[in-house]
């Protein structure tokens, strides 16, 4: 991908850049927590977006998306938006820098990645991450922190690109650290890094190639039930709340409600109990804690589908040590940690039997747990 870019570069603008890349994400556990003021669990992957980019003394963004082949040229100026949805991740992140006070001059740019697309490992948190850090580091001297440069990100996907997400794919890209997971507390932002070296296992997701249409929302309709509970009991979000707490409301309020507030308050646990494991390099009891997360998600949550259930009750077949959705669900990846010994037979069991049920294979990606954001050798 380097040599690729850097020919590009060379033909496109006449001479040479410097590298950047940033890194798609994988959550090991920890979901629908966000908006719960609870906590997550990512990491940075070993896919990326990667782009050289050199100053060109205009006031003009001149870009080149090898991927899908594409050349976008725009102003840095509000008025001055491209039309390509693609070329709008980029210029967001110029304006949202510029908001800040930070600096953007007119610069060339050829990028390209291989993070899958579609599979929930956030490759537009990974764009955005690339250029606010090669942005910061070409024009700023790396002034803007880290964490700012996280929220540059998010807010191109507010103001820009018409996303209301949340603050985890572009910390995942900013901060990720070869060999270690993040525990990110959503209330207060505050991090910490907890090793991962899992000798003697993989990491592999399953991509369902499934997404469902969703006639309602259901993201809000679950949003909407955690938020009640919290108010019936008298607090901000569902992060200060027992199972204690919650069965002694149980007959004031829905058992829909009861459900998901049951499925958020186990999965705050689930995850300080990884905390804990990984610690101890106790993969068993990560693994085991992912099968319950599935659980939850399908039957307390119910954001799984008929496709992801049956991913996951292969992989208990084949005896992989953990394994559930990743993302918010309705289809997409399971994420899966199998022993080594094991791998081969679990990826030949769950493509012959979900291409027999389904018509077409899961598409197989491996991931290693990565660096963030850099400026590459």
């Amino acid at each position: 991908m380097k040599t690729k870019i850097n020919q590009e570069f060379k033909t496109r603008f006449g001479s040479e850049g410097t590298l950047y890349a940033s890194a798609g994400r994988i959550n090991l556990i920890g979901e629908h927590t966000d908006y719960n003021g609870g906590f997550v669990f990512p990491g940075a992957i070993d896919k990326v977006i990667m782009a050289e980019l050199k100053p060109n003394g205009t006031d003009k963004v001149r870009v080149f998306s090898i991927d899908i082949s594409e050349y976008a040229e725009f102003g840095l100026n509000e008025a001055d938006a491209p039309s390509q949805s693609w070329a709008r991740y980029i210029f967001g992140v110029c304006r949202e820098i510029i908001k800040r006070g930070g600096k953007v001059h007119g610069f060339d740019a050829v990028f390209a990645g291989n993070v899958p697309l579609g599979a929930g490992l956030s490759s537009s948190a990974a764009l955005e991450s690339c250029f606010a850090f090669a942005l910061n580091d070409m024009f700023n001297d790396n002034s803007i922190d880290k964490f700012e440069l996280a929220k540059i990100g998010q807010s191109t996907e507010h103001n820009y690109c018409g996303v209301n997400c949340g603050i985890m794919d572009q910390f995942a890209s900013v901060f990720g650290k070869a060999g270690h997971l993040m525990r990110l507390d959503c209330r207060s932002l505050e991090h910490e890094y907890y090793p991962f070296n899992p000798e003697g296992y993989k990491l592999v997701l399953l991509d369902s190639k499934v997404k469902h249409e969703l006639k309602d929302s259901p993201y809000n309709k679950r949003r909407q039930s955690c938020e009640r509970v919290a108010a019936r009991l008298g607090i901000e979000t569902l992060r200060d709340a027992t199972m204690e707490d919650l069965d002694k409301i149980k007959s004031d309020i829905t058992a829909e409600d009861y459900m998901r507030a049951r499925y958020v308050i186990g999965e705050k646990d689930r995850v300080l109990a990884v905390c804990d494991a990984l610690v101890k390099g106790d993969y068993e009891t990560v693994g085991k804690k992912m099968y319950e997360t599935h659980e939850g998600l399908s039957k307390d949550y119910e954001v799984s589908c008929e496709e992801l259930d049956y991913l996951n009750d292969i992989a208990k077949e084949c005896g992989v040590t953990g394994s559930r959705i990743m993302g918010g669900g309705f289809g997409g990846c399971t994420i899966n940690l199998v022993k080594d010994d094991l791998y081969d037979n679990f990826v030949a069991t769950a493509k012959k039997k979900f291409n027999e049920k389904y018509g077409h294979e899961p598409v197989v990606i491996d991931v290693v747990i990565s660096d963030g954001a850099h400026k590459c050798e």
